[in-house]
């Protein structure tokens, strides 16, 4: 009995030291895991500024420095939706006393800049030479660079300026300006009345009397829209662009069922003018949309790698790095012997061995 009640004893004994042994164990590992767990965040949080968006504005413009950037409210988010916006902001800049306001928005491509562009242009500004797509009032200036819009209020950066706040955007598509604004007449045309839409928000906006189900924009449609001015009163004018001639054949007769509305169409484009106060005026203005068939192309952008000059000039700073790295290798090297032979008494570390045999 006496060898069983010590039997069991060992047994208790290992199974105390087994449960002590885990706790310990846990207790070791419990760290490791909140260490593991802040690594977790840690880099979560290395890894959001990178997924932020970039920022647009510049840190100075000439002689101004940047404030804090701040994402204004957008006043209609659908219609900017439309324009393709993925990223817009707002800065003051100063300088001393004197500062204004920088707003830059990022479009999708260049249809949607030229559109918000034509959207958010005051009514009293006149074409300026900043810029393709510019405009100026007296103390302000919108223009298009690629797809970017940017507003300057309370200052007009001078050509210098706007090419280096040009030369900092990421992302800019370059490609060509939709043809379709080239088609408006020119007779009576109100300045800055221009409209390009690019869905039914913007056809909400602008043309509220031509329904988005006729538009068809699920079709691919585009359409430009204008005023026209004569004695008898103001005509808006739409001409829609669709994708195929065929398509245009169905939708004019859409067009044509509209109350008071006439519709003409040439190649793939509709004209439509709703209640016009002057019929004839209306008809002059049709006639002169005639389609035109153009082939255009996306221009190359030259850069500073298209220059040979910049070409040459690398080629000679790459000789010089060789030339410096061979010379620094070179004293390097024959330092490092200078010093072994020091070191062992003017012998040579690898000296050649000669077996006078005779």
């Amino acid at each position: 009995m006496e060898r069983i009640h010590q039997i069991s004893d060992a047994l208790e004994e290992r199974r105390s030291l087994t449960v002590a042994a885990r706790i310990s164990f846990l207790a070791v590992r419990q760290p490791d895991s909140v260490s593991n767990r802040d690594m977790k965040y840690l880099l979560c949080a290395l890894l959001l500024p990178g997924l932020s968006p970039a920022a647009i504005l510049p840190d100075s413009i000439g002689a101004y420095q940047r404030g804090a950037v701040s994402q204004p409210t957008l006043d209609n988010r659908p219609l900017w939706d439309e324009c393709g916006l993925k990223n817009w902001e707002s800065a003051v800049y100063q300088n001393g006393k004197a500062k204004f306001v920088a707003t830059a928005y990022q479009l999708g491509d260049t249809t949607g800049a030229l559109a918000a562009f034509d959207w958010q242009r005051p009514q009293d500004a006149t074409p300026s030479t900043a810029s393709k797509l510019a405009a100026e009032t007296a103390g302000s200036l919108l223009l298009v660079h690629g797809n970017y819009l940017f507003s300057f209020s309370g200052y007009k950066p001078t050509m210098p300026e706007l090419d280096a706040v040009a030369a900092a955007l990421l992302n800019v598509d370059n490609t060509v300006l939709p043809w379709l604004p080239g088609y408006l007449p020119s007779e009576g045309l109100v300045a800055n009345s221009q409209r390009y839409v690019l869905g039914p928000a913007g056809l909400q906006k602008f043309a509220p009397g031509i329904p988005p189900s006729v538009a068809a924009f699920h079709l691919g449609a585009e359409a430009q829209l204008a005023v026209f001015h004569n004695q008898k009163g103001d005509l808006p004018v739409a001409i829609f662009n669709y994708p195929t001639p065929q398509m245009a054949i169905q939708k004019v007769a859409d067009f044509q069922k509209l109350p008071g509305a006439l519709a003409k169409r040439t190649g793939p484009l509709v004209a439509v003018v709703l209640w016009p106060p002057d019929p004839d005026f209306a008809e002059r203005l049709l006639a002169e949309v005639r389609y035109r068939a153009e082939v255009t192309r996306d221009e190359y952008v030259l850069t500073r790698r298209d220059n040979i000059g910049n070409l040459v000039v690398n080629a000679f700073v790459l000789c010089g790095i060789l030339l410096v790295f061979c010379l620094v290798s070179g004293l390097a090297l024959g330092g490092g012997r200078a010093c072994l032979r020091r070191m062992r008494h003017g012998r040579e570390p690898d000296a050649m061995i000669t077996l006078n045999l005779q």
